[in-house]
């Protein structure tokens, strides 16, 4: 099951508030135990680093609709989606060749309802639910640990 698609306008996305920057999207999967929120980290596929599901936008979807589809994809979680992002993170991806690409992710908070068993990602990343100081002490961006700590702000 996949989640459900909201056609965006075609615009290209490629550069973002930085003329340097590559635009990205994440979603920040969360749920509520009793009065706890916890946040699903999952490791990248390279350097196996704590992250959170991220990647480009999708012509074909909004923006919290493509950061759904990473979460599903990446993290093999379905949920609602907030329409609003809780802010952005600079980070700096490392390219095939070696450069360091700027990037500028905008953070859409996923409420996660359904976690699946098997996701397309699942044999490349392990993934692992957290107290929210937990996740922003093992994320490495400042930016995104901040968000992280503000989540029980946004979701209330």
């Amino acid at each position: 099951m996949e989640p459900l698609a909201i056609k965006a306008p075609s615009r290209d996305m490629s550069k973002s508030r930085n003329d340097n920057a590559i635009h990205q999207i994440a979603a920040l999967p969360w749920r509520r135990r009793g009065d706890a929120i916890e946040v699903l980290l999952i490791t990248s596929r390279e350097t196996k680093r704590w992250v959170i599901a991220k990647g480009n936008p999708m012509v074909d979807l909004a923006d919290p609709q493509a950061a759904a589809q990473e979460a599903y994809e990446e993290a093999g979680v379905q949920g609602d989606i907030s329409r609003k992002a809780i802010g952005a993170y600079p980070y700096d991806k490392r390219m095939k060749d070696g450069r360091l690409q700027p990037c500028l992710v905008d953070v859409y908070p996923l409420e996660v309802l359904i976690q699946l068993g098997s996701w397309p990602e699942a044999e490349q990343r392990k993934r692992q639910w957290m107290s929210v100081d937990e996740a922003a002490s093992k994320v490495h961006e400042p930016e995104l640990a901040s968000l992280i700590r503000g989540l029980a702000d946004t979701t209330s």
